[in-house]
C-alpha cells in the first residue's frame, strides 16, 4: 500500500481475532501448556528469547501445515492455476502428520492448509484436525466450501472441534464468485456455508469467518459481501486487502494488476463496519501497513524465528507468504527430522541473513524497497 495518508488511517481499523474470541484463544493455549510440562517449559524459553537469534533455544511454537497441494478450482489470483491438473505434490499422510505432532511438543498452534483446498484429502483432514485438537493445540483452517456437501463434511468438520474456519467468499454474486473462483459454484457453496452454520448453531459453537480477497474483480460488491456474510449465517467476516505472489515474480506481476488496496476509501472501509454491525457481522480487515525493515533485529519478520511451513511433500519452506518449496525451501523431512532442520545450519543462515541485513530474493516484497540496497541483498 503506497499511500502514506491512507496507511496511517488503516491503522486505526480493527484486524481479525478469533471467531470464538481471544480468551478462547489463550483459555486453550494455557489448556496446552498444562497438558505437556516440556511445551511449557519451551515457550518460557521463546518467551525470554530475543526471537531474533540464529540458533535459538527453543522449537517452534507455530506451524503451517499442509496437508494437501492440490485444489478444486482455479482461481484467478491463486498460484494453483499454473499446476498441472492443479496439483503441486502428494497429500500429507495421517501417519507423517502425527508423528510431526508428536515430535514437535512446543506447539501452541497450527495453521492445517497451505496452498490448496484441505478438504480434498477427506477423513484424514478432519482425523488431523481431532488429532491435534486432543491435545489442545489450536487449529486454524481455510476451507472453499465446496464439498461440505459430501459424506457429512460440514458436520465432521465442527466435530473435528477446529477453533477457526475461515471460508474464503470471493464474490456476491454468482457471475463475480464464479468469475473470480473458477471451477465453483455458488449455489453449491453458499448451500453448504448454510448447512454449516445450522449445524454449529446446533452443537452451539461459533467457528467461522468469511474471508474475502479484495480485487478488480469484487470491489463493487464489498457492501453486498457484507449482506451475503449475514444471510449465510456468519457472525465473523475479514476483507483482506492484500494480494501476493508467494515470492513468485510472475504471480506478484500478475496480483499487482489487480490489486485495488490504493482504491478503498477508508471511509467506505469504516461504512462496511457499521454495514455489519446493522446485519450482525463483525468486519475486520488485513492489511499490511508498514513492511518489514533492515533498520533493527525488532522490524524484521518474525517467521524465521518462531514458525515454520511443512508443506505435502514434507519439505520445509520459511512462511506462509511464500509457501511453495519450488519457490524457497530451507530443506527437507525425508531423512531429517524437523527438529533437526530447525536447529540445522540452513535454518540458521537462513535467520543470520536477515539479521545481517542480506535479505533473501524471495522475501524482499515484504521489506521496504529502501532497504533493498546492494549492501542488504543476499
Amino acid at each position: 500500500m503506497s499511500n502514506p495518508v491512507l496507511n496511517e488511517a488503516m491503522r486505526l481499523l480493527p484486524l481479525p481475532e478469533p471467531s470464538a474470541g481471544i480468551d478462547a484463544y489463550v483459555a486453550e493455549r494455557e489448556r496446552a501448556l498444562t497438558l505437556d510440562p516440556r511445551k511449557r517449559a519451551n515457550y518460557e524459553r521463546y518467551l525470554r528469547s530475543s526471537r531474533r537469534d540464529p540458533n535459538p533455544d527453543y522449537l517452534p511454537v507455530k506451524l503451517d501445515i499442509e496437508n494437501v497441494s492440490r485444489c478444486n478450482f482455479r482461481c484467478t489470483m491463486c498460484v494453483v492455476s499454473d499446476w498441472p491438473k492443479g496439483r503441486r505434490a502428494g497429500d500429507l499422510s495421517l501417519a507423517d502428520f502425527q508423528a510431526l505432532i508428536d515430535e514437535q511438543y512446543g506447539l501452541v498452534e497450527i495453521k492445517l492448509q497451505g496452498i490448496g483446498e484441505p478438504s480434498m484429502q477427506g477423513d484424514p483432514y478432519f482425523a488431523m484436525i481431532r488429532y491435534a485438537r486432543a491435545r489442545h493445540i489450536w487449529v486454524r483452517t481455510t476451507t472453499n466450501a465446496s464439498l461440505l456437501h459430501l459424506n457429512d463434511n460440514h458436520r465432521k468438520l465442527i466435530d473435528s472441534d477446529a477453533n477457526e474456519i475461515q471460508i474464503s467468499i470471493d464474490g456476491a454474486t454468482a457471475e463475480t464468485f464464479e468469475a473470480i473462483r473458477r471451477g465453483s459454484s455458488f449455489r453449491h457453496v453458499t448451500a453448504n456455508c448454510r448447512a454449516l452454520h445450522d449445524y454449529a448453531a446446533e452443537k452451539g459453537v461459533c467457528r467461522t469467518k468469511m474471508w474475502t480477497v479484495v480485487q478488480e474483480g469484487n470491489l463493487h460488491e464489498l457492501e453486498a459481501l457484507v449482506r451475503l456474510g449475514a444471510d449465510l449465517g456468519f457472525r465473523h467476516q475479514c476483507f483482506s486487502l492484500e494480494l501476493g505472489g508467494w515470492g513468485n515474480e510472475l504471480w506478484e506481476e500478475r496480483n499487482r494488476r489487480v490489486d485495488v488496496a490504493d482504491r478503498v476509501t477508508v471511509e467506505r472501509l469504516h461504512g462496511l463496519i457499521d454495514l455489519g454491525r446493522e446485519n450482525g457481522i463483525d468486519v475486520r480487515f488485513w492489511h499490511v501497513v508498514e513492511k518489514y525493515s533492515t533498520e533493527s533485529p525488532k522490524s524484521l519478520c518474525p517467521w524465521p524465528f518462531e514458525r515454520a511451513v511443512v508443506s505435502s511433500d514434507r519439505q520445509v519452506v520459511p512462511c506462509c507468504t511464500i509457501g511453495d518449496p519450488g519457490v524457497s525451501r530451507i530443506d527437507g523431512l525425508e531423512a531429517r527430522s524437523l527438529t533437526d532442520v530447525w536447529f540445522g545450519t540452513a535454518y540458521q543462515d537462513f535467520r543470520r541473513a536477515h539479521l545481517e541485513r542480506r535479505i533473501p530474493q524471495e522475501c524482499r516484497s515484504c521489506y521496504r524497497a529502501a532497504d533493498m540496497t546492494p549492501e542488504t541483498e543476499a
